[in-house]
């Protein structure tokens, strides 16, 4: 897996109240991630969204994808899918 560098990746958002998988809470800059691709706890910076940190998975996470925390659905969706090159740091 990508210590650092950059990565390119399909970007979802999605809106969930509670905790990640790593019993962090939810807020700004969780990002869902396949643990084989990035591992949990790195961090990135996502254009168009900010700085995020891989905290959480999720069953439609897999490969070169990441999954975007918002406050709201509308958010979310707003957000759509989106193909972009994160940094990794």
């Amino acid at each position: 897996p990508p210590e650092a560098g950059t990565l390119t990746v399909v970007a979802t958002g999605y809106s969930l109240p509670g905790h990640t998988s790593t019993g962090m809470p939810v807020g700004w800059g969780v990002v869902a991630v396949d643990p084989s691709v990035i591992p949990l706890g790195t961090r990135m910076t996502i254009p168009g969204y900010g700085e995020g940190v891989a905290a959480d998975v999720g069953s439609a996470v897999q490969g070169a994808t990441i999954d975007l925390w918002f406050p709201t659905v509308g958010q979310a969706m707003a957000w759509g899918r989106r193909t972009l090159t994160v940094t990794l740091h």
